[in-house]
């Protein structure tokens, strides 16, 4: 797959890059991630101490380091849960590189990604982040990234929907992938509060049991 790069192009993959994504409730639900690389390193971070961010429905995408990558900002008002991402800091006048929006206002559905600087690059996020379980593609429908839960490889167990992996093919911008995981959870924080469900049925065979 040929390397492209939305945020910035020392985070295109070379190589299939596997990232542990920790999400952390210091104070309040979705305050902050940690995304670590096969090394225990700390390739991302998001810290959002107290409501404030949540009010502005503004993170921040911070490397390792703590320099400001990307803000992801929910556009209001909008019918499809639209959020966009700029470079760096987002200061007021700041155009977007990239929407985030859903398919459909209609019931749960798939994300549609469009990139301004190309108007051909567009993604699909197909599947469940509320299950930790979905694929980003390319227009050509390639899969670039996945989300999935995280298997104690030691223990063989699922862990729990606070740590999860992120894998991004070779060519993908895993900034960008990162910028995209905030974004779906916070989508998925409004489905709950909308919703107030259970996302978690405890058996599918509850319906067929009579």
């Amino acid at each position: 797959m040929k390397g492209k790069f939305v945020v910035e192009e020392t985070f295109v993959c070379s190589e299939e890059m596997n990232l542990t994504v920790l999400k952390t409730s210091l104070f309040f639900t979705g305050d902050g991630f940690t995304a670590y690389d096969c090394k225990g390193e700390v390739v991302f971070r998001v810290d959002s101490y107290g409501p404030e961010s949540r009010d502005l429905g503004e993170l921040v995408l911070m490397d390792g380091a703590g320099k400001c990558l990307l803000t992801v900002r929910r556009k209001r008002p909008s019918l499809h849960n639209r959020w966009e991402g700029y470079l760096g800091e987002r200061e007021e006048g700041a155009k977007p590189i990239f929407s985030v929006r859903r398919s459909s206002i209609i019931g749960r559905s798939n994300v549609t990604v469009e990139v301004y600087s190309n108007p051909t690059e567009e993604y699909q996020i197909e599947g469940s982040f509320a299950q930790r379980n979905c694929t980003f593609f390319n227009a050509d429908k390639v899969s670039v990234a996945e989300i999935r839960r995280k298997v104690d490889a030691c223990a063989n167990v699922v862990l729990g929907k606070d740590v999860f992996s992120l894998s991004i093919k070779p060519g993908f911008d895993s900034a960008f992938a990162m910028g995209l995981v905030l974004v779906l959870d916070q989508i998925n924080v409004d489905d709950f509060t909308d919703n107030r469900v259970d996302v978690d049925p405890i058996s599918d065979d509850s319906n067929h049991s009579s």
